[in-house]
């Protein structure tokens, strides 16, 4: 049983990893369903379990793109900040949302990047 568990979840890091890899990022967005459909975690760990797999698969993938010359930091920095701030708040207000708000987020999240890519 054990194993089986441990090859789920690396199953999981697994596609979540490519998909960073591939997409420049996103890797979240399937992490986040396999880790409570597959993983059986409860939605509230798998949103915070997400963050802290996202973060080294994101550096790992960001010091790819700048070995091969395809990452302009001085263009990022900016999002870097600011995405350092909203890390922050969000991580502060984690706790008080509510959970049916906070699946509905990241459901209008998942559908806006989805059509953005689309069209």
């Amino acid at each position: 049983m054990l194993k089986h568990t441990k090859l789920r979840y690396l199953l999981a890091g697994g596609a979540a990893g490519l998909a960073n890899g591939f997409f420049g990022g996103g890797g979240g967005s399937i992490l986040v369903p396999l880790l409570t459909r597959c993983c059986g975690l409860d939605q509230r760990r798998a949103f915070a379990t997400s963050v802290a797999v996202i973060l080294p698969l994101c550096a790992l993938s960001a010091g790819i793109y700048l070995f091969q010359g395809r990452l302009e930091l001085s263009a990022a920095l900016p999002y870097l900040l600011g995405g350092a701030l909203g890390g922050w708040a969000g991580g502060r207000w984690f706790k008080g949302v509510r959970m049916d708000w906070l699946k509905r987020g990241f459901g209008l999240l998942l559908i806006y990047g989805g059509v953005r890519c689309i069209l």
